[in-house]
């Protein structure tokens, strides 16, 4: 049996990718990742433009393309006009990596209709334009990676269902599309993070003694846990992987 290839720097190099909602936190270590094993990555934010431009810069300094780009993942147009700047600005768009999202809690009973509209136009619309415009730009071979939840699975607690159902549509969209671009070797996968020590989900928070005691591992991961992962799929590596998910979430799904 053949012994898998390392994960070494390089091993994306040629590669152009764009990261959605990468400013700070998953999107920030995701990026960065990206980078270290070789690729150009462009990343859009919403209102963190200085954290955006410092990232990017810091993904310069590696010797790698970078660009930042101010894109509101509710907007139809802006994903679209986001996905055009990184054609533009790398010259051409490889991977991409849908990890803009947005959380919210309430029950249903108690939610409003503006809730729950943004949840579905950030967290499922928001991913499903983005990718249809990649879609004219990805050549065969591409990789489509999106961020997903431990919570599209299953539910542990109330107050999270809208949310949840949010991811959920992932699931089906990405067997979908897997389906429907297998034939030019594009594979699609989710990374579905478990609690991620973030500013968004910190790990000393109000609900951080409830996430750990339903965590196998009893402890919260980090961003760089689910850059790997991500990293891993978009790579050579992960060319017979597609339709499926990877739980990143310290056992919570067990």
């Amino acid at each position: 049996m053949s012994t898998p290839s390392p994960q070494v720097p390089g091993r994306l190099s040629g590669k152009r990718a764009l990261v959605t909602g990468a400013a700070r936190g998953i999107g920030a270590a995701i990026a960065l990742k990206l980078a270290e094993d070789g690729a150009d990555v462009a990343i859009t934010y919403e209102k963190s433009a200085e954290k955006a431009e410092a990232l990017a810069a810091e993904i310069r300094a590696m010797g790698r393309k970078a660009v930042a780009i101010q894109a509101d993942a509710a907007s139809p147009q802006a994903v679209k006009d986001a996905v055009e700047t990184t054609v533009t600005e790398l010259g051409g768009l490889d991977i991409l990596v849908n990890n803009a999202g947005v959380g919210g809690g309430g029950l249903v009973a108690d939610q409003s209709l503006e809730d729950i509209d943004h949840l579905l136009n950030v967290n499922v619309r928001g991913v499903f334009l983005t990718t249809q415009a990649a879609l004219a730009h990805i050549p065969d071979g591409g990789r489509i990676i999106s961020i997903g939840s431990c919570l599209g699975d299953r539910v542990p607690f109330p107050g999270v269902t809208i949310y949840s159902a949010t991811k959920s549509a992932l699931e089906s969209f990405n067997r979908g599309l897997a389906r429907e671009l297998g034939p030019r070797q594009i594979t699609v996968n989710l990374v579905k993070p478990g609690p991620i020590d973030t500013d968004m989900n910190p790990a000393d928070g109000p609900f951080g003694d409830t996430m750990r005691s339903i965590l196998a591992l009893g402890r919260y991961g980090e961003t760089k846990d689910i850059a790997e992962a991500v990293a891993f799929l978009a790579g050579p590596e992960a060319r017979y992987i597609t339709g499926t998910g990877i739980l990143v979430d310290g056992g919570g799904n067990a």
